[in-house]
């Protein structure tokens, strides 16, 4: 919750002199508008919000925050001038900027500074989703928590997730996603975070940011951005995130799978679908848990939470009972078809590394094990590399591969280089070509199929038709 008085101060420097009002949140998609809320209108690349204020009232908003002439239509009072009318209208009005998502920025900020906050700040290029899920379910062991939802990770959604915080929050943990140099930077200077959670260093959005170099730069600059007494909690097997403590002021805490690292894990052991087990080790203690976690890399997202658990004073019992609640794989379902056949699917999206934890899962299930990979795209220089470490994997693991894609055909070269049965070796231009084959192939008890691919490719339409097919 925030106010008008927060939202003046914050673009104007001026307070009103009567009542101050106050919004339960603030939306950028006029659908999402309830009740009490704040519309910012966004002119984004296909779809201007300026288009959609009369809606986001209708739906209940309070005021929406403009960066167009609005006055014709609706009651608007422009920021932008010297000083504020002496009095507010009534509700719904339109408040103008020069621009919207920077006032948003600015007022969430200004917002943050106003709270007894701890925030948490979590980047890297696979797992943060599943890291900020689980570190929030420990943390909530203990305190009234705040987490950003599904994809509100970047300039416009954190500084969304930032105004839902009331007085009631004692910790924010922040997803931040990053694109380009300077990106993580903006999320720090709207967050202040003094714990951040570096997950690994990848080649997902290579092609934007250029090269693993740039990637881990713009990556530390979460890092940088902490405090002398925050801390800096970095995975000591990454070879890109160790030498990160360098960078930062703050402690380092280190986690892994090397006794080097604060806190450290062995003896793991994976259970498929019933999760993993495995042995914590922090200074002299010792214990084995086994928690609702797939695969053996999620070992290093229960370290993260644990770690964090560990920083913010949580004891080891409240931490495992956190871990055992975090049940949630998050963008990987796991379904069965009618004949059988188990469906592991994981089309949020796919890189290298993902691809990799994804086969190294498929590999430790029982059956036959059937990848239907799409192409891994974003990756820059790392694009024929990455796709032929991934069909070099894939011939250790599958029993069988298809490739969806032009970019897949180095995938398929190096399975078959690496020792795959050609006649198990399919390779598909698009995915409707793949969701006929499918049709033809059908899938039977005892097969285990991975569906994976970047967002573009579209893999969940196979998903889709397997399930009405077989």
């Amino acid at each position: 919750m925030f106010s008008l008085n927060e939202i003046l101060e914050a673009l104007t420097g001026q307070q009103l002199a009567e009542k101050n009002r106050f919004f339960s949140e603030a939306v950028v998609d006029s659908r999402q508008a309830i009740s009490g809320s704040m519309f910012v209108a966004i002119a984004g690349e296909n779809t201007d919000g300026h288009q959609f204020i009369g809606e986001a009232f209708r739906r209940g908003a309070l005021a929406a925050l403009v960066q167009e002439d609005t006055s014709d239509k609706f009651t608007t009072v422009d920021l932008r001038t010297e000083k504020l009318p002496e009095s507010f209208p009534p509700f719904p009005f339109c408040l103008r900027v020069d621009n919207t998502v920077a006032a948003l920025q600015k007022t969430a900020a200004f917002h943050r500074d106003r709270l007894n906050l701890k925030v948490i700040g979590i980047t890297g290029t696979v797992g943060k989703s599943t890291t900020k899920e689980l570190i929030a379910e420990v943390l909530s062991q203990k305190y009234h928590t705040l987490k950003n939802t599904g994809n509100l990770n970047n300039e416009i959604g954190l500084p969304l997730t930032l105004l839902r915080a009331g007085k009631g929050h004692q910790v924010a943990v922040l997803e931040m996603g990053f694109y380009v140099p300077g990106e993580i930077k903006l999320l720090c200077d709207i967050s202040k975070p003094e714990i951040g959670v570096i997950t690994n260093v990848g080649t997902v959005h290579a092609e934007r940011a250029g090269s693993i170099e740039v990637i881990a730069a713009g990556k530390s600059e979460l890092v940088q951005a902490l405090p002398k007494d925050g801390y800096a909690i970095l995975n000591y097997d990454d070879p890109w995130v160790r030498p990160m403590a360098e960078k930062t002021s703050a402690h380092v805490f280190y986690y892994g799978l090397d006794p080097k690292a604060d806190l450290w894990a062995d003896q793991i052991e994976s259970h498929g679908l019933e999760g993993i087990r495995f042995c914590f080790h922090y200074q002299n203690e010792s214990f084995f848990v086994r928690i609702p976690l797939i695969g053996r890399h999620s070992v290093h997202t229960a370290l993260r939470a644990a770690a964090v658990g560990k920083i913010m004073g949580i004891s080891w019992e409240d931490i495992f009972m956190g871990l055992n609640r975090g049940q949630s794989q998050l963008r990987m379902a796991v379904m069965h078809s009618e004949d059988g056949a188990m469906i592991i699917d994981d089309t949020y999206n796919a890189s290298p590394e993902s691809v990799m934890a994804a086969l190294n899962l498929l590999q430790e299930m029982d059956g036959y094990k059937i990848a239907i990979l799409g192409e891994m795209r974003e990756l820059g220089q790392y694009e024929e590399n990455g796709h032929i470490l991934v069909g070099a994997r894939a011939a250790e693991v599958c029993d069988e591969l298809i490739a969806v894609g032009e970019k897949t055909k180095k995938m398929v070269s190096s399975a078959l280089k690496g020792g795959m049965d050609p006649q198990r070796v399919k390779w598909f231009a698009t995915v409707q070509e793949t969701i006929e084959y499918t049709r033809q192939r059908g899938f039977k008890k005892g097969e285990v199929v991975l569906i994976k691919g970047s967002r573009g490719m579209q893999m969940e339409r196979i998903v889709e038709a397997m399930e009405r097919i077989i």
